[in-house]
């Protein structure tokens, strides 16, 4: 018999001596982890048995703080999992996948017919022309000049475009994507409240510039408009427009809201307020309280900028937007508005009251028809454009909003899907998992700015195309020829009616002998 080697024989006794001790050691650990389990265990139930602020842990303790930890998750996996393609709000699941697949330029076609219910009241239906327009005689979306009796009025033939969102709400390379993308698809970007910044400036793309309560970026330390800064944001060539934004469709009533924990040195510089402090705006504009204050500020920034001066705000009734325009054919077209942005109640935010996003002011299926009548009837509308915002992300809604008489389009929450966002719902705690509304730069890494541009300009040219389509069905060789003939609405009977029915078109027919243009 062969005596095997020594030294062999060592190492495999002194192997089988380490595996014995760390098998003991772990063991040990396992142990003292149960024990020290069992030991947290046994003190929070008597924490949750005897504590008298929550029943649920005082009934069901340690069991019941799995509610806490479920009702988290629940905001991220149930609209992959328990959510219908057609049920989820705000958005529902057909609505950011189309948004997705256009960013992304993919194929958008599905196959074996629609999962949406046609008869829902409120549904829309587009009247499809038995001729309808050859793709050799449609013709891309005309151009429209917005203050044409301004220094530097601005004309555009961009249809889609993207809403108020501000640098401090919306992280860097966000900004940088949706300014880049915008100028790849020939679009204007909104500033939102937060200001102008480099990164708005970046890519190159047309700019408006909003104005809100706290009057970031053109305010004195005392939150007054500057003179000086507001001729310095007009010098820009790329800053086509200002908006005053009076309300917002989440929350009318209330001013902006950015957290202290967003509010870093740089947006403190950019806005001119105070670092690592809530920024919360005022609910309205201490300098506009009446109508003719409005038209006062309207026209003041007109002379001082020489740009088109809008404003922004979420109707409540057509008496205010009545009394506005019988104030404006009193004062004269100098004093009227260039554009008016209407922004739907439906309108999302980074954070506000639950009572003001469920429950005030009037969606845009109200209010847009509304206001479009309105200016009709004083002789207003040739003069004045009209913008729309509020849950406008897909095909079907831009062609409803262009039907109803709106001459733009824009929006916040499809450009932000089309920068990869999940519906989360985190914007308001800087822990925003996809980088568009944190500062966190572990999560900001993952939002490359240049692949989000393509996605942004996919996102734009792909609405635009779609809309396209939709006009080129209904007979009209582009999208801007579409009228209230061109659509119907489902009502409560399952059956549809046009839309030249439910709101017919106005005439002049106030008594008006002539609108004043000293």
């Amino acid at each position: 018999m062969i005596n095997e080697n020594p030294y062999m024989q060592s190492m495999t006794e002194n192997l089988s001596n380490w595996l014995d001790s760390t098998l003991i050691f772990l063991a040990a650990i396992l142990i003292m982890g149960l024990l020290t389990l069992l030991l947290y265990v046994i003190v929070i139930y008597f924490i949750d048995r005897t504590q008298t602020h929550h029943a649920i842990r005082r009934n069901y303790p340690v069991i019941g703080r799995f509610r806490y930890f479920f009702e988290h998750v629940g905001e991220f996996f149930r609209q992959y999992f328990f959510a219908m393609d057609r049920e989820e709000m705000p958005f529902n699941r057909a609505q950011r996948s189309w948004a997705y697949r256009a960013a992304k330029g993919i194929n958008n076609t599905v196959a074996f017919g629609s999962s949406r219910d046609i008869r829902k009241a409120g549904s829309v239906l587009f009247v499809n022309s038995p001729y309808p327009t050859l793709g050799e005689d449609s013709v891309p979306p005309g151009e429209v000049t917005i203050g044409p009796n301004c220094r530097h009025p601005y004309t555009t033939n961009a249809l889609f475009n993207i809403s108020g969102m501000s640098y401090g709400a919306l992280s860097k390379p966000a900004v940088l994507a949706l300014s880049e993308g915008a100028a790849g698809a020939g679009i204007w970007m909104n500033t939102g409240e937060g200001g102008l910044s480099a990164y708005h400036l970046s890519g190159g793309c047309d700019i408006v510039f909003q104005i809100g309560t706290a009057k970031n970026g053109v305010r004195d330390l005392e939150g007054r408009l500057n003179h000086q800064k507001l001729e310095e944001v007009a010098v820009h060539p790329q800053v086509k427009m200002f908006e005053i934004k009076l309300s917002q469709g989440a929350k009318p009533g209330k001013g902006g809201i950015l957290p202290a924990e967003k509010v870093t040195a740089e947006i403190a510089e950019i806005r001119g307020i105070e670092a690592g402090k809530s920024a919360i705006s005022p609910n309205r504009h201490y300098d506009i309280k009446s109508d003719e204050d409005l038209l006062e500020m309207i026209h003041h920034i007109r002379e001082v900028t020489g740009k088109p001066v809008g404003f922004k705000a979420v109707m409540g009734s057509g008496l205010w937007i009545d009394q506005l325009c019988a104030l404006i054919v009193q004062k004269g077209l100098e004093y009227a508005p260039d554009f008016i942005t209407i922004d739907s109640a439906e309108g999302g935010t980074g954070a506000a009251p639950m009572a003001l996003i469920d429950d005030m002011g009037l969606p845009l299926r109200e209010s847009l028809p509304i206001v479009v009548d309105v200016l009709t009837e004083y002789g207003l509308r040739p003069h004045i454009k009209i913008i729309t915002s509020g849950k406008l992300i897909t095909p079907t809604d831009v062609a409803w909003a262009l039907c109803l008489g709106a001459d733009f389009v824009t929006s916040a929450r499809g450009f932000m899907f089309a920068l990869g966002c999940i519906q989360a719902l985190q914007c308001n705690k800087n822990t925003c998992p996809t980088g568009i509304t944190t500062h966190n730069k572990k999560l900001q890494r993952g939002l490359e700015p240049g692949d989000k541009a393509r996605r942004v300009t996919n996102y734009a040219e792909q609405m635009v195309y779609e809309v396209g389509m939709i006009a080129h069905a209904c007979g009209v060789k582009q999208p801007r020829e579409l009228n209230r003939s061109h659509a119907r609405i489902v009502n409560d009977s399952g059956l549809s009616i046009p839309l030249y029915q439910l709101h017919p078109d106005k005439t002049v027919n106030k008594d008006i002998t002539a609108i004043k243009t000293h």
